[in-house]
């Protein structure tokens, strides 16, 4: 009887390990949008690649401009939550969305080219400048995020035209000040052909630096390229 018992037993351990190893996990997306919201940042879901077909993005749009790295819905800049609740639906409905973070809101975003984020970072570690969160995707871009302006400053506002706006960086090679009306794909989406956006430095509950003392450091580098 006692061995039967044993049976029982380990056949039942057996099982409940099988179940846990069978119970799907939180994607790795829904995770990070989470963490975003926690931290007030709004995001949204983002495209994805596309596995097969003929098509690189899953929106499904020809010669997409940018697969794999926008909003699924057009209305974003409307839809973008916190709420832990709206967070977990999306990412249920969409396991494989990308995060979207709009920019203009909690922080600004300097999108330069990764060799010029390269120099930035080892000249601004070199002079203990203030530094906050920083992407690199797919070894193209480095993602900068600083502190966004104030209502203080609305006459300074401006509204996202990347290489164009605002005029101080307009002539900048490759430089793209992300703000009001922009967005960011964030860590860890992935993009196509298996490529990924990661964090180099991850955010903190820290103030984020002033764009202004950024800004100056990272033009160099883009302008040294």
């Amino acid at each position: 009887m006692l061995a039967v018992s044993g049976n029982r037993n380990n056949r039942r351990a057996r099982e409940r390990r099988d179940r846990n190893r069978e119970r799907p996990r939180p994607p790795a997306n829904a995770a990070a949008a989470a963490a975003y919201a926690a931290l007030g940042w709004p995001c949204v879901p983002g495209a994805h690649a596309s596995v097969g077909g003929d098509r690189a993005c899953s929106c499904d749009r020809v010669g997409c401009p940018d697969p794999a790295a926008h909003p699924v819905s057009a209305a974003w800049a409307i839809q973008a939550s916190v709420d832990p609740a709206v967070i977990d639906r999306w990412w249920t409905e969409r396991p494989d969305a990308n995060v979207i973070l709009p920019t203009g809101r909690v922080f600004d975003v300097f999108d330069i080219p990764a060799e010029a984020g390269v120099e930035a970072l080892a000249r601004i570690d070199a002079e203990s400048l203030p530094i906050g969160p920083v992407a690199n995707v797919a070894d193209e871009r480095y993602l900068f995020f600083v502190a966004t302006r104030t209502p203080v400053d609305e006459d300074e506002w401006w509204s996202c035209h990347l290489d164009c706006s605002p005029e101080t960086v307009a002539e900048t090679p490759g430089m793209r000040w992300h703000c009001r009306d922009s967005y960011v794909v964030a860590p860890p989406s992935l993009l196509t052909y298996g490529r990924t956006v990661s964090w180099i430095r991850p955010p903190e509950n820290t103030p984020l630096p002033d764009p202004l003392r950024l800004l100056a450091v990272l033009s160099d580098a883009c302008e040294a390229l």
